[in-house]
């Protein structure tokens, strides 16, 4: 699904109505009744809650008041603040209102004059709907706006905005002044950019989509080379489990992992690759932590190389490590590997033998640290899954503010320069492929910001890969499925106490499509 800028909304809706000839009426009609009906699926029935709806001038408010209205219907206890005058109200917002009043009566309208004024309404409302300001908004948010902003957020309500928070830009995600902080965000036709960048994400909540029947000619036609994953994709990539299928079917991931006291993210990976249905996985590791990791893991199998005094994988082991690479269908490098220089050596080394689909992660990209043209060498590109940090020490002269600060322009612009896939992890996961395209993970929770859950992504991507799923494919498919895992562990265990090992434990029925977010 293409991710699109408020400008870019704003064409395909002109189109729609003028083109199409679809009346904008009919179009904030079916943006209410979206957001009556994500409402109740988020906070269940309106009959008998107290709605406060706060509406500005423009066509925001005028999807509210008809979202007003609808939950009238509903049985709700529906009030609507205005801050504007009735004569102020854009043309369609004025016919909504006046739809609104016609069987709520005008007792169910109150002026926005001030925070002291309203505070009681508001402190007594079970929800709070946020329809001051939509995607058009460019400049910074004061007056009266300010204040009713400031009174929706420090009332401790759930607060549900609709088309994007009021207060964030539609293309960055920035905060002009002051902007709302949603439970929901219920956005129309197509995802704006802003939900999904910078403060837009902590600002936004859930969020949900409305199809207002935008004609799909029209959103073809959208010059947007930013995508949105979704559910339907993802599931698409998954390989068929035919009936006379064996364990050789679906291929055999190499992972290249692990050092003393890191066998753990070794293990993860091998683990979270078999969940994702790979047939065979084995883990090439130093010959000292063999054992230790072979207690850890059942259904993996393991080889012993060369190591290091440090019990690291050695430089003489390459050759071995080059045979173990041969015989796999895909590979991951990098979990637990270590920085000791001669692994680094190594690592370093393994790039111009890379002819198969592969994964770097973790102490593989820390190789790469002022060497990541040698990633040019890899005959086929590999997929990296960096965190800021790791891409900001691939980048010249990066840090990780600006990665954080462009984590969409930094993931495009570095997959088309070294031409290799990459997976920027973090809030709202970005994936760029060599010929520019992103797409914007929409799964996943801060539950998983915990140690281990980088190598279980990297397993399931090498998972994908083994099963013979293109590059892009797996690597956006493994991380919707990564994201949606979490989640459902979140939803079981709470957030604050997740671990890696409990993502792996839902990876199963995260890649069942009834029990996906």
């Amino acid at each position: 699904m293409k991710i699109v800028t408020g400008t870019q909304m704003q064409t395909v809706d002109h189109r729609t109505i003028t083109e199409a000839h679809v009346p904008s009426t009919v179009l904030m009609e079916r943006a209410g009744e979206g957001i009556v009906r994500h409402l109740e699926e988020h906070c269940g029935p309106a009959r008998g809650k107290t709605i406060t709806i706060l509406c500005g001038k423009g066509n925001n408010g005028g999807d509210g008041l008809v979202a007003a209205r609808l939950l009238c219907r509903r049985r709700a206890r529906v009030h609507v603040v205005l801050l504007a005058t009735v004569t102020d109200l854009s043309r369609d917002a004025a016919a909504m209102y006046r739809r609104f009043v016609h069987i709520a009566g005008r007792s169910a309208v109150s002026r926005f004059r001030s925070s002291d004024q309203a505070r009681a309404l508001v402190a007594s409302s079970d929800i709070l709907l946020d329809a001051l300001l939509g995607t058009g908004l460019s400049s910074e948010v004061s007056g009266i706006y300010r204040e009713a902003i400031e009174l929706i957020n420090g009332a401790g309500k759930p607060v549900i905005a609709v088309d994007i928070p009021s207060g964030i830009h539609a293309d960055t995600g920035t905060i002009l002044g002051r902007a709302i902080r949603a439970t929901l965000t219920i956005t129309f036709g197509l995802p704006k950019l802003g939900l999904y960048v910078g403060a837009g994400i902590d600002h936004a909540g859930a969020i949900r989509i409305v199809d207002i029947g935008i004609p799909p000619a029209y959103v073809d036609a959208i010059e947007s080379r930013t995508l949105l994953l979704t559910s339907d994709s993802a599931f698409q990539s998954l390989p068929e489990r035919v009936p006379s299928a064996h364990k050789g079917t679906f291929g055999h991931a190499g992972i290249i992992a692990g050092s003393v006291g890191k066998t753990g993210a070794a293990a993860l990976a091998a683990r979270a690759a078999l969940r994702v249905g790979a047939g065979l996985v084995t883990v090439a590791t130093p010959s000292s932590v063999n054992d230790v990791l072979e207690a850890k893991l059942l259904e993996v199998m393991t080889m012993p190389l060369p190591e290091t005094k440090a019990r690291t994988l050695a430089r003489s082991g390459l050759d071995r490590i080059l045979a173990f690479i041969q015989a796999r269908t895909a590979i991951a490098i990098g979990p637990g590997l270590s920085t000791h220089p001669e692994t680094v050596e190594l690592v370093q080394s393994l790039m111009k033998h890379l002819d198969r689909p592969s994964v770097l992660d973790a102490d593989a990209l820390n190789a790469l640290t002022g060497r990541a043209s040698l990633l040019t060498e890899c005959k086929t590109p590999p997929i990296l899954t960096p965190h800021p940090g790791e891409m900001a020490r691939l980048e010249v002269d990066a840090t990780t503010q600006s990665v954080n600060t462009d984590r969409i322009g930094t993931a495009r612009r570095f997959a088309r320069e070294r031409g290799v896939f990459v997976v920027l992890k973090g809030a709202r996961t970005v994936i760029a492929r060599p010929d520019g395209l992103v797409a914007i993970c929409p799964t996943g929770n801060p539950g998983m910001a915990t140690a281990g859950t980088g190598d279980v992504l990297t397993g399931m991507i090498v998972g994908l890969l083994a099963q013979g799923v293109p590059a892009w494919d797996a690597a956006c498919a493994a991380t919707y499925f990564h994201g949606s895992a979490g989640d459902l562990a979140a939803q079981h265990l709470g957030q604050a106490g997740m671990l890696a090992s409990d993502l792996i434990a839902q990876i199963p029925y995260a890649l069942q499509r009834t029990k996906t977010t």
